[in-house]
């Protein structure tokens, strides 16, 4: 059955948050509900779901800003990178697998844009949060968590299948949402030689998108 994928847009900076279901089971989870939780949550209820989870994509305020209250909603502790979920017992770790009806949702672990990066992986939906964006990836802040987050993106995202969609955690590209192929293909980040492209890319990402035209 099809994991069902409804992303809105939760104010800020351009954030992104997501509930997505189990097409036959109608359970649910909730990523980065930022700015307005509430709307994700009534969106469930409207759609005779059953939350089950809430994600973090990363511990940075404008996606965990919604947390106390997505909690305080659904009767759930939100999750972020090193917790353990209350009815399952399992930590967010690498690796991880959560049920989720007829799915398994997958924890990716993706450190660079930040140490505790994750991305969410289930019924071919990628849910990005910061670490890669439509046409562009997360910012670093050494070259040290560049070199993370390429390998991060080589050894782990890209490995996916290409037909995978690709949900941002923020409206930063020339649409809201992708797939692993096409970002391979047109991104580029993704489509530099080795990493000390990727980082030379990085500190000139300005003239980059001078010279391309891009916002």
């Amino acid at each position: 059955m099809a994991l069902l994928v409804e992303q809105f847009r939760t104010g800020g900076d351009r954030n992104f948050g997501y509930l997505a279901a189990d097409e036959e089971s109608r359970l649910a989870f909730i990523v980065d509900a930022s700015y307005d939780p509430r709307s994700i949550v009534h969106a469930a209820t409207a759609r005779g779901y059953s939350v089950r989870y809430i994600f973090s994509t990363h511990s940075h305020q404008d996606h965990t800003c919604g947390n106390d209250l997505a909690g305080r909603l659904t009767g759930l502790e939100p999750l972020l990178y090193g917790s353990t979920c209350p009815l399952t017992g399992i930590r967010v770790l690498d690796g991880a697998c959560f049920p989720l009806g007829a799915h398994e949702l997958a924890l990716i672990h993706t450190p660079g844009h930040t140490p505790d990066s994750i991305c969410l992986y289930s019924g071919g939906s990628l849910f990005t949060g910061d670490t890669l964006f439509v046409g562009k990836v997360g910012g670093t802040a050494t070259d040290d968590d560049a070199r993370s987050e390429y390998d991060s993106l080589h050894k782990k995202l890209l490995t996916l299948p290409p037909e995978t969609t690709l949900w941002p955690g923020h409206d930063y590209g020339l649409r809201p949402v992708s797939d692993i192929g096409t970002e391979r293909m047109t991104n580029p980040f993704l489509m530099r030689a080795d990493v000390a492209g990727f980082i030379e890319l990085k500190r000139n990402w300005a003239a980059y998108k001078k010279e391309h035209g891009i916002a």
